[in-house]
């Protein structure tokens, strides 16, 4: 598992020839990182007298913070899974027609998976974003920067996840699927540019 790589191995792993991981799984530990940073902010606010008025709302963003955490980190192994099965479905026997249609049917079922798999992680980002929100406005004002820098990663990774549905679409021959899930993209980004352009906007403003 990716996960369970040093920083170190990691980088080495994502630095090679080797197609994957990816572009997709570090979408996945750019939002890892940002929910981490997230449930730091929390825990620096949590048992400070000056903020006990929101110690419980901060418990439950923390709650929820972690487990998105697990979430994105899971992503990262998922998603080079999925291009692997893109990679052997391709690897099939062609010799015979009927070798062909089996062949086409498993990569259009593979590409289907490695595109479902991002898309669930732009959805993941934004439910992250909401969480940097609250934490930015209610949390420790001294880790102001801390959750802007959150907010920067959590959309870095939902666009980078948005990249990689596209991509992945371009393969689909499922007319349906394809409108459907672009036009859910659209409306993800949006959101993601949203919540990062009014937490960036409070950062700034209280820093300055």
């Amino acid at each position: 598992m990716l996960t369970s790589l040093s920083v170190t191995d990691f980088l080495d792993e994502l630095a090679s020839s080797s197609p994957a991981p990816g572009g997709g799984s570090v979408s996945a530990l750019a939002a890892s990182l940002g929910a981490a940073l997230t449930s730091m902010v929390c825990r620096l606010t949590i048992g400070k007298k000056k903020y006990s008025d929101v110690q419980g709302e901060m418990e439950k963003v923390l709650k929820q913070s972690e487990e998105l955490r697990a979430q994105f980190n899971a992503i990262i192994d998922e998603d080079t899974a999925a291009f692997n099965k893109i990679m052997a479905a391709y690897g099939l026997p062609k010799d015979t027609e009927e070798q062909k249609v089996k062949r086409t049917a498993e990569i259009q079922k593979a590409t289907k998976t490695a595109t479902l798999v991002p898309l669930r992680l732009i959805e993941l980002c934004i439910k992250a974003l909401e969480l940097v929100k609250i934490i930015v406005e209610k949390g420790n004002q001294n880790s102001l920067s801390d959750a802007g820098v959150a907010a920067l990663v959590l959309h870095a990774g939902g666009e980078g996840a948005a990249l990689n549905v596209k991509i992945n679409l371009g393969s689909l021959s499922d007319i349906s699927f394809v409108a459907q899930t672009k036009t859910k993209v659209e409306h993800y980004r949006i959101s993601l540019e949203t919540f990062t352009s009014d937490i960036l906007a409070y950062v700034n403003k209280h820093l300055a």
